[in-house]
């Protein structure tokens, strides 16, 4: 007798989405992540208002892994120079997966283009959140200016992104010397 417990329809629906999403994107059809989910259009209905709210949810879920994959430890005591490369090891590693397709929380915001949309507000936290990791760091390890540094990061870090996702580039070689020389140009440590 087994005792794994099987999702929920809840659980079925935020999976669905978060890998139709990524693979095909948020124009995904509502009958779509019901038949993947395995829950009728009804149900969905009665756990979110909305495939908005779905996709958001979704999002939200995944944001706390995407964070832990990607951010060093907290408590890790390298050098803030060290903690924003690894960041960029990171990706690169990822983009060397199979069925990489870049960041999901870019990809929403550039697909959406609504910045009040729900799932742009998830997505656009997510990435701030990023953004002010890299100004933490630049921050600790000297930086001449911070905020400069830390929005080229995130720069850096959405175009190696895109461009490994669409397979137009790979990060191998090319993303973390491309920081090296940002970090030294701003001076962090």
């Amino acid at each position: 007798m087994s005792t794994e417990r099987k999702p929920s329809p809840r659980e079925r629906l935020l999976e669905a989405a978060a890998t139709l999403t990524y693979r095909d994107g948020v124009g995904i059809g509502i009958e779509a992540l019901c038949k993947a989910a395995g829950v009728s259009k009804r149900s969905m209905y009665q756990l979110f208002e909305s495939k908005d709210e779905l996709l958001a949810a979704s999002l939200e879920q995944h944001a706390s892994a995407y964070a832990a994959t990607l951010l060093p430890a907290a408590d890790d005591d390298r050098s803030p120079r060290e903690r924003i490369l690894h960041v960029f090891r990171q990706v690169e590693r990822q983009a060397d997966a199979p069925g990489f397709q870049g960041c999901r929380y870019l990809a929403v915001q550039i697909e959406l283009k609504d910045a009040d949309h729900p799932a742009s507000r998830v997505a656009h936290r997510v990435k701030a959140h990023l953004t002010a990791f890299f100004r933490a760091e630049a921050d600790r390890g000297g930086a001449s200016d911070p905020g400069l540094l830390s929005r080229q990061l995130s720069l850096v870090f959405d175009g190696a992104s895109a461009r490994a996702g669409i397979g137009a580039d790979s990060l191998a070689g090319l993303v973390v010397p491309t920081v090296t020389t940002l970090l030294d140009a701003g001076g962090v440590r």
